[in-house]
């Protein structure tokens, strides 16, 4: 028998909030983002509540009207290395762009990041849409949105060659022998291409879970084909079911033509839900997280998918400057595409659009069964794997982990325990066997 397909459930860790008001609420924590505690137990709520993997986004440049989060929080490898210590099971997922970093350095922190957890990193590959970022890193241009993903395609070539840098039994330990290591399984890349020349090998071994998951975020064309040839994981942001599965049939199929079991690249959009013990408590937690937003937060929220485009400068009540989209297309080109899309079909004015995103309410609003119902419905028909939860405010992860997790296992949906020891086989991600060694017994 085929087992029964489950839910994957991810948690981002995103301290004081993606908002711009999140901060202000009165039980938030505004130095959340820099606090180890509250990261800890978050971390260990989500482990407790049997989810797959935490997840912690990032970004290298910051301007006066940046998010109080962008503005203020740790660099993802350090706080997961620290998170590796506080947990056992869940996945360790962070965020690193390929546009401002060193192959051979990445794959050195993700290996020792998956060395230090047992098995459980994961790396969101991501390009850096934000074009200020090149003054942080002694570069002039930020490179062209076509060049970043042909950069990207090639920057992991070369970590997942470093990875197969040591075969799997490749570290004798003979200490009777004096052989340390098998000279033989231990392999050099010499990597030389448009982007890289990278020699190697790596100077650590391979993990209990052989290589870190990959993990995508981008859904413009160039995003979607690099996601379907190389992601294990892909983030996605929805505004409803319908172009949810439109998504998940054209990824999965996308995955298929390059020769992948299409059942090993999960799609987990975004979710945030608003969780109360009535359909009524919850709409009353939802006015709260909007009353959170000014109408200057709401435009700041805006403008960065944007390129910090300034939308000051328009009537707040006019018809929205459909010109900002040029301002946005060698930025995050996806994000921009899906505001351009409303704005046309409904007609919004710049006040409702920018409303509109900084507030969304989404299909995750009320009462425990109601979340759960809509989570169900969206995996069943096929509009997701699974998802990664936003907390929209303080003590929702707590809310639900206790009401909406409990109902989803009782469905049959989502696990009671860890499946394995490892991120790959919690996810039901099969194991990857090493270039060298796979080659030989393919030879044998």
């Amino acid at each position: 028998m085929t087992a029964q397909r489950q839910l994957k459930l991810g948690f981002i860790l995103h301290g004081v909030g993606p908002g711009w008001g999140d901060w202000r609420h009165p039980d938030a924590q505004p130095n959340a983002s820099t606090n180890f505690q509250f990261y800890k137990r978050q971390a260990q709520v989500a482990e407790a509540g049997k989810f797959d993997f935490l997840f912690v986004a990032d970004s290298v440049y910051i301007t006066e009207k940046s998010s109080p989060h962008y503005l203020n929080r740790f660099e993802p490898l350090t706080i997961l290395s620290a998170l590796a210590g506080a947990t056992n099971n869940i996945g360790l997922v962070g965020t690193l762009t390929v546009s401002y970093s060193e192959p051979f350095n990445v794959a050195r922190q993700f290996a020792s990041l998956d060395h230090i957890s047992g098995g459980r990193a994961g790396w969101n590959v991501v390009t850096s849409w934000l074009e200020g970022s090149a003054a942080n890193y002694s570069r002039e241009k930020h490179y062209a949105h076509d060049v970043r993903y042909r950069l990207a395609g090639e920057y992991l070539d070369v970590v997942q060659g470093l990875w197969d840098s040591w075969e799997d039994d490749a570290l004798t330990f003979d200490k009777k022998g004096g052989q340390f290591f098998d000279p033989a399984k231990l392999h050099t890349l010499n990597h030389k291409g448009e982007f890289f020349s990278v020699k190697g090998p790596l100077n650590i071994s391979r993990s209990p879970q052989g290589q870190p998951v990959i993990f995508q975020a981008g859904a413009s064309e160039d995003g979607k084909a690099f996601a379907a040839r190389r992601a294990d994981a892909i983030f996605v942001s929805h505004e409803d079911l319908d172009a949810a599965q439109a998504y998940y049939k054209d990824i999965k199929a996308r995955a298929a033509a390059f020769g992948r079991d299409p059942d090993q690249l999960n799609v987990l959009p975004a979710a945030r839900p608003v969780v109360g013990r009535t359909a009524e408590e919850a709409e009353a937690k939802y006015q709260e997280l909007i009353e959170l937003v000014s109408i200057d937060n709401a435009l700041s929220m805006l403008a960065r998918p944007f390129n910090e485009y300034d939308f000051s400068q328009h009537d707040l009540d006019g018809p929205f400057p459909l010109e900002a989209a040029d301002f946005g297309a060698n930025s995050n080109q996806s994000a921009v595409n899906r505001i351009v899309e409303a704005v046309k079909a409904e007609d919004l004015t710049l006040r409702q659009t920018a409303l509109r995103f900084a507030t969304p309410r989404g299909h995750f609003v009320g009462a425990p069964e109601q979340v759960a119902d809509s989570l169900q419905q969206w995996f069943e028909a096929r509009g997701a794997d699974g998802f990664v939860l936003f907390e929209s405010l303080p003590g929702q992860l707590e809310a639900f982990v206790e009401l909406v997790v409990p109902i989803l296992q009782a469905r049959g949906l989502f696990r009671t325990e860890y499946e394995g020891s490892t991120f790959r086989e919690n996810l039901g991600l099969d194991f990857p066997v090493n270039r060298y060694s796979g080659a030989l017994q393919a030879a044998e």
